[in-house]
């Protein structure tokens, strides 16, 4: 009775687990460029009170301890895109991640929320102040901090022309236009991607950072690629990734928690229940 007594509570810590999971999914089903996760279970450790007898074909005889979840993981699938018209709003149809860095720490990080402005020096930032990698020059060959400027401009345009608009293509390339109606590439968004992205841990704000065993490209020296490239997928400028979030999906799953919630709790009172006649046994 002991042995039930456990399993129910067992039921109950896990299943609570899997509310906390569902409940910051339905929470997060606006929030762009977040991915959902799923709370997996097994089994645990069974008592083994017989061991099987290969002779007379007699079978184990154990008594399962319950439930543990073995893991929560993340669902990467592309989640739906929406045209905002915002030319910083950038949406990535495919696989990968943008890379953003701290300037204070120099930790950098990847996303999948593009939603992306320009600062006061020109820099492409997150909401939060980090600054978007990849090639940070005309030449495309030095990788730094995206920034929206004159650098680089063509010999030919009028040293006192100022920046006037720019535009992202598919491929990463930041192109700059002058007043003075001149145009020319300023640099190139990188993106990275993981083999084992389940290996990536989330920081907040819509951020992963990655560990060795995600298996970035470039192995133990990251090294983003252009969109496109090395099966990543291509840039939407003017669109945002939105939640994968299904929320049919979401509530179908809460009710099924709720219902193993409730027959756990029912586990946990009926042991009580056939305790409580065993102490009454001695009056």
């Amino acid at each position: 009775m002991l042995g039930s007594l456990n399993s129910g509570v067992s039921g109950l810590r896990n299943f609570q687990n899997e509310m906390d999971v569902i409940g910051n999914n339905i929470a997060n089903s606006n929030t762009i460029g977040f991915k959902s996760a799923r709370a997996d279970f097994a089994d645990a450790l069974s008592q083994t009170l017989q061991a099987p007898s290969s002779g007379q074909g007699t079978p184990a005889l154990q008594l399962g301890s319950g439930v543990t979840t073995t893991a929560v993981k993340n669902l990467y699938d592309q989640g739906s895109l929406a045209r905002t018209g915002v030319q910083t709003d950038l949406a990535l149809s495919g696989e990968g991640f943008f890379v953003v860095k701290d300037t204070i720490d120099g930790r950098e990080y990847v996303t999948r929320a593009g939603d992306f402005r320009v600062d006061d020096s020109g820099y492409l930032v997150t909401n939060s102040g980090l600054r978007v990698q990849g090639f940070s020059d005309s030449a495309l060959s030095t990788r730094g901090d995206i920034r929206i400027d004159g650098t680089g401009r063509p010999a030919t345009s009028s040293p006192t022309a100022t920046v006037e608009d720019f535009s992202i293509d598919q491929t990463g390339q930041v192109t700059v236009y002058l007043s003075d109606n001149t145009e020319f590439v300023r640099g190139q968004i990188l993106l990275q991607k993981f083999q084992n992205p389940q290996a990536l841990i989330k920081e907040g704000n819509s951020l992963f950072s990655s560990s060795a065993g995600a298996g970035p490209l470039g192995g133990t020296s990251p090294q983003a690629e252009a969109p496109g490239s090395n099966g990543l997928g291509q840039i939407q400028s003017g669109t945002l990734e939105l939640s994968n979030v299904d929320l049919t999906n979401e509530f179908a799953n809460l009710i099924t928690t709720q219902r193993g919630f409730q027959a756990s709790a029912r586990v946990v009172t009926t042991s009580d229940e056939l305790l409580q006649e065993l102490v009454n046994l001695k009056r």
